[in-house]
């Protein structure tokens, strides 16, 4: 959980639309737990008024919420009964209506809170990402960057906003509804809920399982998404040399892999839902049975009234309850996408801009004076006590067989890699303290890997104009 400590960032940029947010779930919430106090003086008023078989006025005024009290002030004089009635339940749906007005303005803000941080989160990795060496992504697969850029930040976004939102009106609906029942019949109230800390372990032990299952789903998410990228980058060799068969069968083995953690994590789901849909039923028999005995034998001051409003009560908290959870594996997932987030964010790029760095124009002197270079992924030493000195006007071929590092110079030279030993220099200063940016501006490079970006060839030859516009 502490992996999701670094979203506080963004809960307090956007600490407005979450607070409003807040609050629009408390007055959706505080408005549903009306509805059953309406329901259950309007029960007694009716037993009273019509003198039903059996019906027993109340030793004691049930306590109803300051609201609610003032609504049955105003209509307690009315004579008709019928009238009463029908305020009553027109009451229920001006309550009902209110709080689905407050529910869609919930939804506009948490939710939409949770798309900015989204966008905002992934612009943070992107561009973090550019600021990453060439080591970086010599050691790491494009499929497992796109996919924590990708399906890690979605399963983060469900927590910013439906597990924000549902644990919110999770705290909120169940607060005031075991305010009101307690205030109703503590004792009652007591019984019902006797499940909730059973209800509180199994979320703890199960938790933990989702989690460590969520990660290995992430983990072999990236595996398969890289197996993928690399086919279809691939797909002109595959094809030259007959390879369709051996690659689909690498692509079914990680494809195997990653059903059998999702599968393994729907089967702890599979249980652990229907288990707290159980105990939320047990809870309504509880009150039934427990409620009935107390109205039978005219304990407790209970009435028919009190059992409809703490049945109306438990099955407010039904979808809450058993939402927990849901809300408890979108937070756990989160968590685990957040952690592999966390580790490429906290990556320290190798080549970055000393704080006193350079910007100077360049004249073109350059000087490789016993330069040493060892690639940090492979271990295999590139250049060894190589010397090089190239004036400003002069043109200068190096030939060699493959492997011998011609590549290596020009990369160094534009600092993709820092020497092992030696240095580097440019105009009589060393190439590290050089302001990163005016160095590669002002040295015309061209790769032998040949890239295309899915742009138009015009685009593509004009890419520095095209995006330096931005």
């Amino acid at each position: 959980m502490k992996q999701l400590n670094a979203l506080n960032k963004y809960f307090w940029k956007y600490r407005n639309r979450l607070s409003v947010g807040v609050i629009f779930v408390f007055l959706s919430n505080y408005l549903g737990v009306l509805s059953p106090q309406v329901t259950g003086f309007v029960i007694d008023f009716v037993q009273n008024k019509l003198d039903l078989p059996g019906y027993k006025a109340p030793e004691r005024v049930p306590e109803y919420d300051v609201l609610v009290q003032k609504f049955i002030n105003s209509v307690q004089d009315i004579s008709s009964t019928g009238r009463v009635v029908a305020l009553c339940g027109i009451t229920i749906l001006i309550l009902a209506l209110i709080r689905g007005f407050f529910l869609f303005l919930m939804r506009q803000t948490v939710i939409v809170m949770s798309r900015h941080i989204e966008y905002d989160q992934k612009n943070e990795i992107y561009d973090h990402y550019q600021m990453l060496d060439t080591a970086f992504y010599k050691q790491n697969s494009t499929g497992d960057l796109m996919n924590r850029i990708t399906e890690d930040v979605s399963r983060v976004r469900m927590f910013t906003g439906p597990a924000i939102m549902y644990l919110a009106n999770l705290v909120a609906i169940i607060s005031l509804s075991v305010f009101f029942m307690l205030k109703r019949d503590a004792e009652l109230t007591m019984y019902v809920l006797a499940l909730l800390p059973i209800l509180a372990i199994t979320i703890y032990f199960v938790n933990n399982t989702i989690n460590r299952k969520s990660e290995k789903i992430q983990e072999s998410l990236s595996n398969l998404t890289t197996n993928a990228q690399e086919s279809y980058s691939g797909i002109r060799v595959i094809k030259s040399f007959v390879q369709e068969k051996a690659m689909l069968g690498f692509f079914t083995k990680n494809s195997d892999e990653y059903k059998k953690n999702a599968i393994g994590l729907a089967k702890v789901e599979a249980v652990y839902f229907p288990s707290i849909t159980l105990l939320i039923g047990i809870s309504t028999l509880l009150t039934i049975m427990i409620g009935g005995l107390y109205y039978i034998y005219g304990g407790h001051n209970i009435g028919i009234n009190t059992i409809v409003e703490f049945v109306m009560y438990i099955n407010m908290l039904t979808f809450p309850v058993s939402a927990i959870g849901l809300t408890a594996s979108m937070i756990q997932r989160a968590a685990a996408s957040q952690k592999r987030i966390n580790e490429f964010l906290k990556t320290e790029p190798a080549i970055k801009n000393r704080p006193d760095a350079s910007v100077i124009n360049l004249k073109g002197n350059f000087e490789f004076s016993n330069v040493n270079f060892t690639y940090p992924h492979t271990g295999i030493q590139a250049l060894k006590n190589f010397n090089l000195s190239i004036k400003s006007g002069e043109k200068v071929a190096i030939i060699g067989k493959t492997g011998s590092g011609k590549s290596t110079i020009g990369q160094l030279l534009l600092r993709m890699y820092d020497v092992t030993d030696g240095a580097i220099n440019l105009d009589n200063k060393n190439i590290q303290a050089l302001n990163l940016n005016t160095l590669r501006e002002q040295i015309s490079y061209v790769p032998q890997d040949i890239f295309l970006f899915s742009e138009t060839v015009s685009n593509n030859i004009g890419f520095w104009i095209k995006y330096s516009e931005f």
